[in-house]
């Protein structure tokens, strides 16, 4: 096993709990269980998998570990000391994956925005850190992410190089004889969207030719048949203000993708509609609360069509953003298709929030979709429970 925690630990007694919250919104009849991991400030996204292969699903988040199902912390490397109210922690957006091909979930971090990305290689139960691999030097955009860019079933790295001003993508290995991250140019120089602190970045086919295309508020570029050919054509368009995670979805059924975006730091979640003179028209889903720095499209009340889920970055910029010493809230939003798509406010929770990410996933196998997020908060899973009889819609 990974070795033990001797920092975290005796503080994280005093938190293991579980409690149940409900969604506000009187249409909705879909409630949470809120499992706190830590109420420390370890990181602003996690990654989940299966670390130590006993059928369940565990989290990883900063230095850390936690093996359910009694959220017992691990570390995986030397813990630092963050303060939520003065600074910012090492580690932002991550993912686990088998990186080295070996059967056991790896752990992927993005750090602080402009620094380094990490792998962790997953010592196969074996005790002690876990041995640190490179995957770039330094990396911008603080939406920054991890995408199937070649079609080959795996999660390949995009965001930035900030001193060239390029947006890249870097290839997950293929094949276990070598394990680099090869790159590949998306953009010409000092394009849009490469600064180190950079905010919006997604991902989705904007022009329905089965490629991904990359998103971010100033534009797109167009992806080729091979994506390894750059760079990508870029097509310039109004897709918002600065925001976090980008998607794209056909809202109101005519055929087109439509952009959705939130507000890091300032106020309001949109989606952006394609025109026919090739313009981009926005439409407001909500703005009752700031710093959605983290957004999610998935299906949460398995009703067939993707919702959102997001909430509040907490002390993002130490409580100096409009609204940032409000409640951190926890939201989806149920979607109603539809020529005039709509959305449907539901609150989760008021304590946790979001950092730069949100993780949705089958957390427990049950077929219901649960909600991962790391923040200055702590470590928190929202576990959807079943519906009882006779509260079905």
């Amino acid at each position: 096993m990974s070795k033990a925690n001797n920092l975290l630990l005796p503080s994280l007694f005093l938190v293991f709990y579980s409690c149940t919250t409900f969604s506000y919104a009187q249409s909705s009849n879909i409630t949470f269980k809120k499992h706190v991991l830590t109420t420390q400030f370890l990181a602003e996204g996690a990654a989940v998998g299966d670390v130590n292969k006993d059928g369940l699903m565990d989290v990883m988040a900063g230095a850390y570990w936690f093996e359910a199902p009694a959220w017992k912390p691990h570390e995986l490397e030397e813990p630092q000391l963050f303060e939520y109210d003065k600074g910012y922690s090492n580690a932002f957006i991550s993912h686990g994956m088998d990186v080295n091909m070996d059967g056991w979930v790896d752990f992927v971090r993005i750090g602080f925005p402009g620094e380094a990305v990490l792998w962790f290689e997953n010592p196969k139960n074996e005790s002690g850190f876990w041995e640190v691999h490179s995957i770039c030097p330094a990396l911008g955009n603080e939406s920054a992410g991890f995408f199937d860019i070649d079609k080959d079933g795996r999660k390949d790295l995009v965001g930035s190089i900030p001193d060239s001003g390029e947006m890249v993508w870097y290839k997950a290995p293929s094949n276990s004889e070598n394990l680099a991250w090869e790159k590949f140019t998306i953009s010409e120089k000092e394009s849009p969207g490469t600064a180190r602190y950079a905010h919006g970045l997604g991902m989705g086919d904007l022009n329905s030719d089965g490629n991904v295309d990359l998103m971010i508020t100033d534009g797109w570029w167009e992806s080729p048949e091979n994506p390894r050919t750059g760079p990508w054509k870029f097509h310039q368009a109004d897709l918002g203000e600065a925001s976090a995670q980008m998607y794209t979805h056909d809202l109101n059924g005519n055929g087109k993708a439509e952009v959705i975006s939130s507000a890091a730091h300032q106020l309001g979640i949109w989606w952006h509609a394609q025109q026919p003179t090739g313009a981009w028209e926005t439409y407001l889903i909500d703005t009752s609360f700031s710093q959605t720095h983290g957004l999610e499209l998935v299906d949460i009340n398995r009703d067939g069509n993707k919702d959102l889920v997001t909430g509040k970055r907490y002390f993002a910029h130490m409580g100096k953003d409009p609204g940032g010493k409000e409640p951190p809230l926890l939201a989806w939003y149920e979607y109603l298709p539809g020529n005039s798509p709509s959305w449907t406010k539901h609150i989760i929770d008021d304590n946790s929030g979001v950092g730069v990410q949100v993780i949705v996933t089958d957390f427990f196998g049950n077929d219901r979709m649960d909600i991962i997020v790391a923040n200055k908060k702590g470590v928190f899973v929202f576990e959807q429970l079943a519906i009882k009889p006779g509260k079905e819609k």
